[in-house]
């Protein structure tokens, strides 16, 4: 192989040599003509490409951030309730404020549609009259309460209802069986619990359906009067003999006469409406002397302390009865929701007030809200208030339905029977609920 460096001119010089023959062939006049065509033996090599950049992608444009717009109310619609949150009463207090709250967050809704907000207004009364008025005269006077439940002590509720009756503020009250309380008949206050003197009339129907003919009545005064009273009315209705009635407050000298007269009547069921303080110590020496027929008494007996200092013998013979106003939540088919509810949102179990008090808030909520429709869902005044709730029509509550008579008390309501078979605090959970009846308000 040559080595290109010599290659080069030695081609250089071929080609000078082959261009002197053509120009002296030429010269020489030869016949034929020869062309050569020389091609470059040179071979062409392209540059090379350079390889190409990485691009660079532009990051994508951010998403766009959503601000969140706060709600802004129309108006602000406060429901006020008042209880004892500390002191002695504090657990039943604060089961109606649970209560309440409870419906607020589950009953506000058409409030928001319509661009309201609902606030609950806390109050601890300290189940003191003097700290529920103060309480009241401060609720009474911010104009965004239209509504309120309260209180758990009826003496308290019917002092400071004066107040809300002044100032045409409704009040729905969850726990209160007082007599007064709705007697003075004031367009504001309502209760969704039935009246104490009503527990009587539950009280003789009770004994009809359990077959009873003949009773003794026994009894205090004041509204443990009145229950007896509407007691021996029923019973004289519906053909329960009365042997006898004694109104008196017991004690250890006028006990042994009563039971004397009791024992030669024979009835078959005794009714008391005295207190457990009185009442138990009487049982007790009844059964002494021999009576074993059947004891019926009111939720003055509801006394778990006097019934678990009593000999066992109280609940012997055809046993121990009393009616109340108000069973555990658990007793109201329609509450097992709200109790899951409950139990979920404050991990403890809800007591006898909750229930209604949360059915006292949304009585409260519907009634604002239908006075509210009525005015082309403007925000209605306390007196519109006061008047839808007497206007509602079967409000269903999980403690029942609700309709008002002109007092303020439910037109039925249902009163409830305990039997006691353990006076044993340890096991009171073996004594239960064994009927109930719908009573119409004295």
């Amino acid at each position: 192989m040559i080595n290109s460096k010599i290659a080069r001119p030695l081609r250089k010089s071929a080609f000078l040599l082959l261009l002197m023959i053509l120009l002296f062939a030429v010269g020489c006049g030869s016949a034929e003509t020869v062309i050569i065509v020389l091609t470059p033996t040179w071979t062409f090599t392209p540059s090379p490409i350079p390889s190409p950049t990485q691009t660079q992608v532009a990051p994508p444009p951010p998403s766009p951030t959503l601000t969140h717009t706060p709600f802004v109310p129309r108006a602000v619609i406060k429901i006020f309730v008042q209880s004892p949150l500390s002191g002695g009463q504090a657990n039943f207090g604060t089961d109606i404020l649970r209560g309440a709250e409870l419906a607020v967050q589950q009953l506000g809704g058409p409030f928001v549609e319509n661009g309201y907000k609902v606030e609950l207004a806390s109050y601890d009364d300290q189940n003191t009259a003097e700290t529920a008025q103060k309480n009241a005269s401060e609720i009474i006077a911010d104009p965004q309460v239209l509504c309120g439940l309260g209180h758990y002590n009826s003496r308290i509720t019917i002092e400071t209802s004066n107040l809300y009756h002044q100032a045409g503020l409704a009040l729905v009250a969850p726990s209160a069986t007082a007599r007064l309380l709705t007697d003075r008949g004031y367009l504001e206050v309502n209760r969704v619990i039935g009246r104490i003197d009503g527990q009587g009339i539950a009280g003789a129907q009770y004994a009809k359906d359990q077959g009873f003919s003949s009773v003794y009545i026994i009894s205090g005064r004041s509204d443990a009067l009145k229950n007896a009273e509407y007691f021996r009315r029923e019973a004289d209705r519906i053909g329960i003999r009365v042997l006898g009635m004694v109104i008196t407050t017991l004690t250890e000298d006028n006990m042994r006469q009563i039971i004397s007269r009791l024992m030669a009547s024979k009835p078959e069921l005794v009714y008391i409406t005295n207190g457990a303080d009185q009442a138990i110590p009487f049982f007790q020496k009844a059964r002494t002397a021999g009576y074993m027929g059947t004891f019926l008494g009111t939720e003055a007996l509801n006394d778990r302390a006097a019934l678990n200092s009593a000999d066992p013998s109280l609940v012997e013979g055809d046993g121990l009865y009393y009616t109340i106003t108000s069973p555990p939540a658990d007793f109201y088919p329609e509450a097992a929701k709200f109790i899951q509810d409950f139990e979920t949102y404050y991990a403890d179990k809800p007591l006898v007030f909750a229930a209604r008090a949360y059915d006292a808030t949304g009585i409260c909520l519907k009634a604002i809200e239908e006075a509210s429709k009525a005015i082309d869902g403007e925000i209605p005044t306390r007196a519109q208030v006061a008047i839808a709730i007497r206007a509602l029509k079967d409000y269903q509550g999980i403690t029942g339905t609700y309709t008002f008579n002109r007092q303020g008390d439910p037109t039925f309501v249902q009163y409830y029977v305990y039997k006691v078979v353990s006076v044993d605090e340890a096991t009171w959970d073996q004594n239960f609920i064994v009927g109930s009846y719908a009573v119409t308000p004295p």
